[in-house]
């Protein structure tokens, strides 16, 4: 061989090795390595809680995409991101006024709008109207309301209610300040000044203002207490003197308090695009390749917490790093991609979907099935991972809708080594996670979760608290599941299964239900949308139909999932109520007996 060939052969040799060295390496194993690696990265404090709609939230859809991307996954469309908006942020606009006789306070010194405010002016006199409720049920009986007339007027009440060290208060269901804002609205009154007693805050601190909130069509200001004495100032009496007299729980005080007060309410809400990541891992059957299972986490969170964050620790602004909600199951969802990449195990495609805005109410997995980058009859199951690195001494597991296919459960059950894992099976398809938006599509689902701890929704889910070799063993039962829902050639037929009543230790706080599964986004304006009746419950008995947009109760309006809560707070079991409903853009009026 001469030298010519020589050089040629040497350099087709380091072109064909550079050319290897260049593509993607993995190993179809999952490791410990590769799992803490990536949620390492997700929960460390670069990314800031990875709230929807943040910088952190941006970060990670690029790196479980990349990710995605190095195991061999193909956009599902586009380029791997599906994008939509939410409203991220909200603020006090510079509108904000509020003078008392003509005495003028400071916005965010004094008083502040609430994050559900709607954006008007009023001036109008204050009525007090203690606690602002109205209850009347075996146990008590009372009406803030009876004696004064709230129409056109402003309502001052105090937040919280007169028995807050009590965790069974039979007051509970009627103390948030939407409900009492609500009531107020009922009563005619044109806007509502809220006030914290010092049983209720001692500090007396205005809250800082969340976004996503749906407005409630009246004004609504948080004062401070010097404030309201303020108004009170004519009438002789102070906040506190009134709370006291109030702890009395079946006192009501209510009074025409002859002060006017001027002012003008403005929330700026921000809005930000966030987005899904979307990727698709073709089926290698020709026969099947064109039908679909799902596999997919949430990997959005909490940021920095603070109150309205869903935090069970509000007062502490710090980053809640969410490494077991939901790091590791974005991290497990990502490995499982790699495992199925690696040994060509699924004849139907794959889709693996990293859904951000869970936290905010579902909000990535309800876009998604909003907008399926594929046929939804073509789907044969979805399987969601959300807290899965918290696997116990026990071995205990939660394994969700295994009741929303025909035979799910008995091939659920199949697949475990109760060696090492200890299932908990549970039939119903709906709940608060991702699975629920596919649910209310018709595609069978199966939830599976390690379960809750004390580090949930706080600072202290780090990444260091995870169990990772209990991750491999989740790991590997999911793909063994994954498997065969991906391969058998028969197609799962979809059973209805829940919602159902969760059992409460406080009965009091449930109240009467309809039997439906609420739209918890906000797609429908001047309404809720229906996205299940369950079967045998009071809805499905009076006519409602999965679809329909309930537009009242009783006749009062219900424009969002907040207003129908409420209204469902007014209502008793064995009551038979009138509900309107839009079908097919029609107006029609249920009679449903609860």
């Amino acid at each position: 061989m001469n030298g010519n060939f020589k050089l040629f052969f040497t350099a087709l040799f380091i072109t064909v090795l550079l050319a290897f060295s260049c593509q993607p390496r993995f190993t179809s194993e999952i490791t410990v390595s590769e799992l803490k690696q990536h949620i390492q990265y997700l929960s460390s404090e670069k990314l800031e809680g990875r709230a929807t709609g943040s910088t952190g939230d941006s970060l990670a859809a690029v790196y479980i995409r990349k990710v995605l991307k190095r195991y061999g996954l193909v956009p599902a469309e586009g380029d791997g991101f599906q994008r939509f908006k939410v409203v991220a942020s909200a603020e006090a606009g510079d509108g904000n006024f509020l003078s008392v006789n003509g005495t003028v306070f400071k916005i965010g010194e004094d008083f502040i709008p609430v994050s559900f405010s709607s954006n008007k002016s009023l001036t109008a006199e204050v009525v007090f109207a203690g606690y602002g409720f109205n209850i009347s049920n075996d146990s008590i009986n009372i009406n803030d309301y009876e004696t004064v007339d709230a129409s056109g007027k402003w309502i001052m009440v105090f937040r919280g209610d007169p028995e807050m060290d009590n965790p069974s208060s039979i007051f509970i269901p009627y103390s948030s300040d939407r409900h009492k804002t609500l009531l107020a609205k009922d009563k005619g009154a044109a806007g509502v000044l809220l006030v914290s007693g010092e049983e209720y805050d001692r500090e007396d601190i205005l809250e800082t203002l969340t976004g996503g909130e749906t407005e409630c069509g009246i004004p609504v200001i948080r004062i401070k207490r010097y404030v309201a004495d303020t108004i009170l100032k004519s009438h002789g009496t102070s906040i506190t003197s009134l709370e006291k007299l109030l702890k009395n729980p079946i006192v009501s005080k209510s009074f025409n308090t002859g002060t006017q007060v001027k002012a003008t309410a403005e929330v700026i809400q921000h809005k930000a695009t966030t987005r899904n990541v979307a990727m698709l891992l073709p089926g290698i059957d020709e026969n099947l390749k064109n039908e679909y299972l799902v596999i997919g986490a949430h990997f959005d969170h909490l940021g920095w917490g603070g109150k309205g964050s869903s935090s069970r620790k509000p007062d502490t602004i710090a980053v809640h790093h969410g490494a077991d909600d939901n790091a590791s199951g974005t991290a497990m969802m990502m490995e499982l991609a790699g495992r199925f990449a690696g040994e060509k195990a699924n004849k139907r495609s794959i889709l693996f979907i990293a859904f951000t805005g869970e936290e905010k109410g579902l909000l990535g997995s309800k876009y998604f099935t909003d907008h399926l980058p594929v046929d939804k009859e073509k789907i044969n199951a979805m399987i969601n991972l959300d807290m899965t690195g918290r696997l116990r001494e026990t071995k205990d597991i939660q394994i969700g809708g295994v009741g929303t296919a025909a035979g799910l459960k008995e091939k659920a059950e199949s697949l475990v080594d109760t060696l090492f894992l200890k299932p908990v099976f549970t039939s119903e398809g709906s709940g608060p996670s991702d699975h629920a938006a596919f649910y209310a599509k018709n595609i069978p689902v199966v939830f599976i979760t390690t379960g809750a701890h004390p580090d949930y929704h706080t600072p202290e889910d780090t990444w260091d608290k995870i169990n990772y070799n209990g991750m491999l063993t989740v790991s590997n039962y999911v793909f063994n599941l994954a498997k065969l829902l991906s391969s058998e050639p028969e197609k799962l037929t979809f059973m209805e299964s829940g919602p159902t009543e969760s059992i409460s230790r406080r009965p009091i706080r449930r109240g009467v239900t309809l039997g439906i599964m609420p739209d918890v986004t906000g797609s429908v304006k001047n309404g809720l949308k229906v996205e299940l009746v369950t079967s045998g419950r009071p809805a499905d008995l009076g006519g409602m139909k999965k679809g329909d947009i309930i537009t009242s109760i009783n006749g009062e309006p219900v424009s969002d999932i907040e207003e129908y809560m409420y209204r469902l707070t007014r209502l008793k079991k064995g009551e038979a109520i009138t509900v309107v409903v839009l079908r097919d853009g029609r107006q029609l009026e249920l009679l449903i007996q609860l």
